[in-house]
């Protein structure tokens, strides 16, 4: 289950992205509860350009609706030829439950629906379980590396490959 990111979603997934393993390919370590919050809102508040929307998921279990990680889709050119780049996190106690890959291939769905149908995801190289999940999902390893990640792309509508 998916719920609209607020900043109020912080103080729940301060605890829910607390281990530090979660930043093993991302680098960094786990934010305070100040510093997600400021987060959330700057990603509530959105890019301030008509050219990059951003949207934020928090990912809820269904039993009790408690957060389990996030879901974010940037989609730059809404107008004209969009493409979204997706990321997904899921907390340490509920990972290798098919949780990310549910809520992704929602996120997934709901562009095509609304006529996103370019799809890029940056995964790092060694990072198997966000590369499965990008797989199971649709998408395919290129060639690119950006910052030191692979992009992964679906195929375009009509077929295309990109």
């Amino acid at each position: 289950m998916l719920s609209a990111l607020r900043a109020e979603d912080a103080a729940e997934m301060v605890v829910v992205l607390s281990d530090p393993s979660l930043h093993e390919f991302t680098g960094g370590r786990p934010a305070t509860h100040d510093e997600l919050a400021a987060r959330y809102a700057s990603w509530v508040a959105g890019s301030g350009s008509d050219s990059e929307l951003w949207l934020n998921w928090i990912v809820r279990s269904r039993v009790d609706c408690r957060a389990i990680g996030t879901l974010q889709a940037t989609v730059v050119n809404p107008d004209s030829d969009p493409e979204a780049a997706i990321a997904w996190t899921i907390g340490t106690p509920w990972q290798r439950r098919g949780f990310a890959t549910e809520a992704t291939t929602a996120l997934v769905v709901w562009l095509a629906e609304n006529g996103i149908d370019s799809i890029v995801a940056y995964v790092h190289p060694a990072h198997a379980a966000s590369a499965a999940v990008a797989r199971r999902v649709g998408l395919a390893p290129t060639s690119e590396v950006v910052d030191g990640e692979v992009v992964w792309r679906n195929r375009r509508a009509g077929g295309q490959s990109v």
